[in-house]
């Protein structure tokens, strides 16, 4: 049976869900010894990158999808529905849990709960096998499919578009206010930011961008007369690009029409997460060609800046042309996996204790 502390046990593990620049948007309840209430959130108003609050519902669907694998360690099921009434940009899941029907202690991807996390650097280009590929696709179910990007020249083509990505990302004033805020400078770990060593730079790089970034005023003047763009979009697009067994792009096989799809889609983008793990692959998201593509598509500006809107509109057509898709199709989840050893620096996340509320 469910109790309390096993509740708590679950948490604990669930708290290890990735989420956007580690925003966790999530607190949690425990209502009664078989419930636990998730108080979502989504950051759009403060964040470009979360279009319409799909990022953080991505966010929640691999917290959830953690939880319900967490809770199999203990011999529990995990069942869960959204509260009425809906509140998007704050929703409120509902799970209940009890005594498993079957057994579900033995799912692989249990064990890669806490060890799954991000590189951001260069990886090996040893190819993915047909066992890391079956895995993968038998992860993600028979809602969603996978288009892999393994040779040379489809890393080369992913390489083009993120260096083009990557000069809307550096030159938008709105991502700007985002990219000040989420690096926790000259550490290695960090409980609620992404910490400077696991960015993806040299230290060189580092230093300068740190002070460069104090400012909208000395960003503007590095990218517009000292090429400002440059050593980032290399070591942080072009290198990681090419340096990688694959580029995989996970597609939903129906439309994603609200908030529940995109909840179902990042429970089905932790399982191929958690499946690269369980494979030894080491995996990192590329969600921007996606997001810019979501404000393209519908018509929605990113910036005051109407170079960057034309400049998204553009990227949005070559992407689709690299994936033989068309406008109207939905992209759920961009990402590159590969073979590495495991990162020195990682982000944490905050202690259970403060993600708590409600009565303890």
């Amino acid at each position: 049976m469910a109790d309390r502390e096993t509740l708590m046990r679950i948490l604990e593990l669930g708290r290890w869900a990735p989420s956007g620049d580690n925003t966790q948007p999530w607190r949690f309840e425990i209502v009664d010894d078989e419930r636990i209430a998730v108080y979502g959130h989504d950051t759009r108003a403060d964040c470009v990158y979360d279009f319409a609050g799909r990022a953080s519902q991505l966010s929640h669907g691999a917290l959830l999808e953690t939880l319900r694998l967490a809770a199999g360690r203990f011999g529990l099921s995990m069942r869960w529905s959204l509260r009425e009434p809906l509140v998007e940009h704050a929703p409120v899941y509902e799970l209940v849990f009890a005594p498993a029907s079957a057994a579900v202690g033995d799912d692989p991807l249990q064990a890669c709960i806490e060890s799954r996390t991000v590189q951001r650097r260069a990886m090996r280009t040893t190819p993915l096998d047909d066992a890391d590929r079956r895995a993968l696709e038998a992860a993600v179910g028979p809602e969603y499919t996978l288009s892999f990007l393994e040779s040379l020249g489809d890393r080369l083509a992913v390489a083009r578009l993120l260096w083009d990505n990557a000069y809307l990302r550096l030159t938008c004033p709105e991502a700007y206010r985002v990219h000040r805020s989420i690096i926790e400078w000259r550490t290695r770990y960090s409980k609620d930011r992404i910490p400077e060593e696991a960015v993806g730079v040299d230290a060189v790089t580092a230093r300068l961008m740190e002070w460069v970034m104090q400012n909208w005023s000395r960003v503007e003047f590095f990218n517009r007369y000292l090429l400002g763009t440059v050593a980032p979009r290399i070591q942080l697009d072009v290198v990681p690009a090419l340096a990688c067994a694959a580029h995989v792009l996970m597609r939903p096989r129906r439309p994603m029409d609200g908030l529940p799809d995109h909840v179902e889609a990042g429970m089905a983008l932790q399982r191929l997460w958690l499946a690269a793990s369980a494979r030894g692959l080491l995996l990192q998201p590329e969600m921007t060609p996606v997001i810019f593509r979501w404000y393209a598509r519908s018509g929605t500006p990113i910036s005051a800046r109407a170079s960057i809107d034309e400049g998204a509109r553009r990227l949005a057509a070559r992407f689709e042309r690299l994936m033989g898709a068309g406008e109207e199709e939905p992209f759920a989840f961009f990402c590159r996996v590969g073979h590495s050893a495991a990162p020195r620096s990682r982000s944490l996340r905050k202690a259970l204790d403060e993600l708590m509320v409600g009565p303890r």
